[in-house]
């Protein structure tokens, strides 16, 4: 026997006070007090969104111009480049068409020459395998994170500059 469950979740409306007369408003009554609450959150969480995106943009400032301070580096100390590759879960790689340096180990991330931040672990289904193997894929620079695996397992995240600074120093 087979027993399905189904839960509908519908929106909850938020209590009404008591109005001046001691009266709760019922379900059939309002007197504007839910829009102006609605209003209210509405407007708080705009705020807060812009808020957020602010400080994503601010961070993402930070962390280009620490990747491009690690390109000018990594130049001039002559760390040679190599092809950035796109692994996918299987562990394939791929051909990108773009040079410069592998971050991790793993090949999750990279620094192109031209200064931008790419994210090297891609999907691929089977189809787009073997149309990868034969010409590549490209990879579209992303904005570099000021943490990379930031909200990971313990001891997976790790800050950009201290990434880049073990590039540096050849690990």
């Amino acid at each position: 026997m087979v027993v399905v469950v189904v839960v509908v979740l519908l929106p909850v409306r938020p209590r009404a006070a008591p109005g001046e007369d001691g009266r709760v408003e019922t379900a059939g009554q309002h007197d504007g007090r839910d829009e102006a609450w609605v209003a209210r959150r509405r407007e708080a969480a705009a705020a807060q969104a812009d808020r957020l995106a602010r400080a994503e943009a601010a961070e993402t400032d930070v962390a280009r111009e620490q990747v491009r301070d690690f390109v000018e580096r990594a130049r001039a100390s002559g760390l040679p480049t190599e092809e950035l590759r796109v692994v996918d879960a299987a562990g394939g790689r791929y051909r990108t068409g773009v040079h410069g340096w592998v971050l991790r180990r793993d090949g999750r991330a990279g620094v192109g020459e031209d200064g931008a931040f790419y994210l090297l672990a891609v999907p691929l289904t089977g189809a787009e395998r073997l149309v990868a193997r034969w010409r590549g894929v490209r990879v579209a620079p992303s904005d570099p994170p000021l943490v990379w695996g930031r909200g990971g397992r313990d001891g997976d995240s790790i800050a950009l500059a201290e990434l880049l600074e073990r590039r540096l120093a050849g690990g």
